[in-house]
C-alpha cells in the first residue's frame, strides 16, 4: 500500500510519512542523474533523493577559481551534451545549470534537501530509506553518493598545536585568501597541483609535501590506458578494499601550467613531514618550515555511512562489488564507486545498475514451500 511522503523538494513533508517505490537512489551527482535517467527510459517506478540545496551534485561546491576549463575529465550525462560552455566560467556554476537542465529536460523530479541517515531491512524483502522528510520502501536502492561528503584528514603528532589555519579541500576558497602568507600545500593528486599553483601567484612562500613522489603523465592518455588505470581500481574493490580514485592511479597530467610550475619551482616536492608544530612542520632530519596556513588537499572517502545497517562491509574495510551490485547484497548497486567514479564510468555504470536491476524486479518470486504434512 503506497503512502504519501510528500512531493517536490521534500521540504515541509510529514517525517513519519512512508512511501513505496520500486528503486530509491540516493544522490543526484553525475552518477545518481545517469541512473535516473535509465530508470526512467525503462519505465521502472523511482525516487531520486538528494541532500543538497540545488542542483549540480558536489560541483556545487568548488571553489570559484576552478573554471570549467580548468576541469579535469568532466564528461556529458547520458542523452544531453554540454555544449557552449565558456572555459572562464566557475565550474560550479556551469555544471550547476546543465544539471538543472537536464533534471528539466527528462522529467527527473529530485526531491531535495532530503538527508538520508540509514538504510535498513524493511518489511517483505524490501529495504527502508529513513531521511529528513519520511521513509521510502523500496525493492532495490542505487546508491550514488560519491565522496564530496566525506573530506579525509590525516592526523600528525602536534597537529591540534598549529596556530595557523588548517582547511580541506571541501572548503578552498580560492587563492585571494592566502595573500602575503606561507602556505603547506599537502597532497599529491590534481588538486593539491590545481591549488599550489594559484596559491603561488598571491602568497609569500608555498611548501608542497606528499606522502610518496608525484608521477607526471606525458603524451596521451588513450583508451587502452583508460582501461588499464580502471583495472586497478575494480580489483581492489572485487577484493573489498576501499576504493582508491581512478585518477590516482592514471598519473598527474603534464600540461603547460604543470611545466610552468615545476619550471619555476612550485611544483618542487618535499617528504611528508614528522610533525606539526604552533609555528608550521618539522622533518625527521630537522630540518622546518613555517607556515600560516596548511591546505590538506588528501583527498575524500566513500560516504556510504548510512548503509551501515546492511552490513554491506568486507574485513578489508570496503564494500566488495561485482560490476556495481554488492556482493553481499543484489539489492543494493553502488555507482560512482570505485571503478565507476569518474563521469564516463558513472554514466555507463548507471545503464548498468539499471539492467541488473531491471532482470531483478521481473525475477518470479521463489515458491512458498509446501505445507508440512
Amino acid at each position: 500500500m503506497r503512502r504519501n511522503a510528500g512531493s517536490g523538494t521534500g521540504a515541509g513533508t510529514d517525517v513519519h510519512a512512508e512511501v513505496d517505490v520500486d528503486v530509491v537512489v540516493i544522490g543526484a551527482g553525475q552518477a545518481g542523474l545517469s541512473s535516473a535517467y535509465h530508470l526512467a527510459r525503462a519505465g521502472i517506478d523511482h525516487v531520486v533523493l538528494d541532500h543538497a540545496p540545488r542542483p549540480g551534485g558536489a560541483w556545487q561546491y568548488r571553489w570559484p577559481s576552478l573554471t570549467y576549463g580548468k576541469v579535469h575529465g568532466m564528461h556529458a550525462l547520458p542523452g544531453m551534451e554540454l555544449t557552449g560552455a565558456d572555459p572562464l566560467r566557475p565550474s560550479s556554476e556551469v555544471v550547476g545549470e546543465y544539471f538543472a537542465a537536464y533534471e528539466d529536460r527528462f522529467g527527473l523530479r529530485v526531491r531535495r534537501p532530503v538527508d538520508v541517515s540509514a538504510v535498513r531491512e524493511g518489511d517483505g524483502g524490501r529495504l527502508r530509506a529513513q531521511t529528513s522528510a519520511g521513509a521510502w520502501s523500496a525493492r532495490a536502492l542505487i546508491n550514488a553518493t560519491g565522496t564530496w561528503d566525506r573530506p579525509f584528514w590525516p592526523r600528525y603528532p602536534g597537529q591540534e598545536t598549529f596556530r595557523g589555519r588548517q582547511l580541506h579541500t571541501a572548503h578552498y576558497p580560492g587563492p585571494q585568501e592566502f595573500a602575503g602568507a606561507r602556505v603547506i600545500v599537502v597532497g599529491g593528486g590534481t588538486s593539491a597541483v590545481q591549488h599550489l599553483l594559484e596559491i603561488a601567484e598571491v602568497a609569500e612562500r608555498t611548501t608542497w609535501v606528499t606522502r610518496r613522489p608525484p608521477v607526471f603523465r606525458d603524451g596521451d592518455f588513450g583508451e587502452a590506458e583508460g582501461r588499464a588505470a580502471v583495472a586497478l581500481v575494480d580489483e581492489r574493490v572485487r577484493r573489498g578494499l576501499p576504493p582508491q580514485s581512478v585518477v590516482s592511479v592514471t598519473g598527474l597530467p603534464l600540461n603547460e601550467a604543470v611545466r610552468a610550475g615545476l619550471a619555476s619551482g612550485v611544483l618542487n616536492r618535499l617528504p611528508v613531514f614528522d610533525r606539526i608544530t604552533a609555528t608550521g612542520a618539522v622533518w625527521a632530519d630537522g630540518s622546518r618550515v613555517d607556515a600560516d596556513a596548511i591546505v590538506w588537499a588528501t583527498g575524500f572517502r566513500a560516504a556510504v555511512d548510512h548503509l551501515a545497517p546492511l552490513r554491506l562491509r568486507e574485513p578489508g574495510g570496503g564494500i566488495r562489488v561485482e560490476g556495481t551490485r554488492a556482493v553481499r547484497d543484489e539489492r543494493i548497486h553502488l555507482v560512482g564507486y570505485g571503478p565507476s567514479a569518474s563521469t564516463v564510468g558513472a554514466n555507463r555504470a548507471g545503464g548498468a545498475a539499471v539492467r541488473e536491476i531491471r532482470r531483478l524486479l521481473t525475477r518470479e518470486p521463489a515458491p512458498a514451500p509446501a505445507p508440512t504434512p
